[in-house]
């Protein structure tokens, strides 16, 4: 962080403790929401759902090589392959919507196809992996698999439709090649997959929720959920004993950490922000009034979803802080479908982000991709909103 970033934090911080009213009974309450929200998430998502999240997004980072994605994106790559790839993109590359604006225009200005340079721009941020596993986690397993379906479709959708828009006026800049095919591997292809499964089993198990019902298949599960999660530790250590060398291991803890020192901070102060302004799910202790949430998103109507999906087109969400924001909302009064459209339009886009692309593809490319982006993400809340 710079000197003048740490200026304006610290001098932010001092606003807020000499202006706040915290003798305001209003206040007062919504503060105090603010920590019972921050001390729910400490309890229930941090160890044994964050904490393993964190770890498969660095060992992601880590052993996947981002070339090994990148070169698919050349006009050489059949096309089904260059689409395939730049839809699943965001769950290899974990970056949001401005982190992933170098790597579209590294990729676009030296060639790549309009249709999968675009589909790789919307995934890049949508699919996030821990984003997806938090949605699940938090905000119900339908929302998370529905915001990781409809991402991927967006890409497919979004980047083939440019492609038919613009694709002949892109096609004297194509030609793009990059990466190695040759990048030397110390594992097989088997050892990477048993790997990878190995740590998302342990997320799963590990996060496994008491059910409601003290009976059936979820409820048996969860009753053997942590001897399970103890021997997939076990395989775990023979597997990086065996498999890996000591400096893989240090490069996969430091990249880790390095994920939890940018997104814990800004996630736990989310959390802060979502419980003073929203309270908490259930309760009505926000600063803001639930019914005032209710009248824009509540329901399921098509202005809803539009008004969701807008509005999440121009916010920044730093990773990861939309889900506190939303469940906050969702407490409040905010419907499914517009949910599921802010989560599809927001994590994607942002004003600073627009600007970016604007500068890279130009203002009627830019618009053609917004409007796209809002357009499907309010047509999928309002059939979403509709299903549930």
């Amino acid at each position: 962080m710079k000197e003048w970033q740490k200026f304006l934090l610290y001098l932010g911080v001092f606003l807020a403790a000499y202006l706040i009213p915290f003798d305001n009974a209003a206040v007062a309450t919504a503060t105090l929401e603010a920590f019972k929200m921050l001390n729910e998430y400490a309890r229930e998502h941090v160890l044994f759902c964050l904490v393993p999240a964190f770890f498969i997004a660095g060992a992601i980072a880590i052993f996947v090589s981002q070339n090994a994605v990148l070169k698919y994106f050349g006009s050489g790559a059949k096309k089904w392959l260059s689409y395939s790839v730049a839809s699943v993109s965001g769950a290899v590359l974990a970056v949001c919507s401005c982190t992933v604006l170098p790597l579209f225009a590294g990729i676009y200005t030296r060639g790549a196809g309009i249709g999968p340079a675009v589909a790789f721009l919307y995934s890049g941020p949508a699919i996030n992996v821990l984003a997806i596993i938090l949605t699940a986690r938090i905000l119900g397993w339908e929302l998370g698999v529905a915001r990781a379906v409809g991402a991927v479709l967006f890409a497919v959708v979004i980047g083939l439709i440019m492609a038919l828009l613009y694709g002949k006026e892109d096609a004297g800049r194509e030609g793009l090649v990059i990466g190695d095919a040759g990048d030397e591997e110390r594992r097989t292809g088997w050892q990477n997959l048993i790997y990878f499964a190995n740590l998302v089993f342990i997320l799963i198990f590990a996060a496994w929720a008491k059910p409601q019902s003290p009976e059936g298949f979820w409820y048996s599960v969860y009753k053997i959920h942590w001897p399970v999660t103890f021997v997939l530790l076990a395989i775990l250590a023979y597997i990086l004993m065996h498999w890996f060398q000591k400096e893989e291991l240090c490069q996969w803890v430091d990249s880790s950490w390095d994920f939890a020192k940018k997104i814990l901070p800004l996630l736990l102060g989310g959390v802060l922000a979502a419980g003073f302004l929203m309270g908490r799910p259930g309760t009505d202790g926000g600063i803001i009034p639930s019914q005032w949430i209710s009248a824009l998103v509540g329901g399921n109507s098509l202005k809803a979803n539009l008004i969701a999906s807008v509005v999440g087109a121009f916010m920044y969400f730093a990773t990861l802080t939309e889900v506190p924001i939303i469940q906050g909302l969702m407490g409040a009064g905010m419907g499914k479908g517009p949910v599921l459209a802010l989560l599809l339009s927001g994590p994607a886009l942002s004003l600073p982000n627009m600007l970016v692309i604007q500068s890279i593809m130009g203002t009627k490319k830019t618009v053609t991709y917004v409007l796209l982006v809002v357009i499907m993400a309010t047509v999928s809340g309002f059939l979403f909103g509709n299903m549930v």
